[in-house]
């Protein structure tokens, strides 16, 4: 479930468990449905500073083939035994 800051300010919002969400301006972030009815949540959204967006639910489907990419990405791009330093002797 994904949630908007409407303010020019950043906010920070508390959620259940001792949790903190830190919100830039116009930015948007994830809390769980429990979360969205944690009575802090629920205040700021009804002063408007915060707006619950209904696009939640694909996000997760479409981060999953974007993570796949950079899991591929990550491991070609990581370690390469050519090039840099290179260390002899006793060490």
């Amino acid at each position: 479930m994904d949630i908007l800051n409407k303010t020019n300010r950043p906010i920070k919002v508390d959620l259940p468990g001792g949790k903190v969400l830190r919100l830039g301006p116009s930015k948007t972030g994830q809390i769980t449905p429990k979360a969205a009815s944690y009575p802090p949540v629920q205040k700021l959204i009804e002063e408007g500073v915060l707006e619950i967006l209904d696009g939640g639910g694909s996000d997760p489907s479409s981060g999953s083939p974007g993570s796949a990419n950079d899991a591929g990405a990550g491991p070609s791009a990581g370690f390469s035994s050519g090039g840099g330093i290179r260390r002899t002797g006793n060490r």
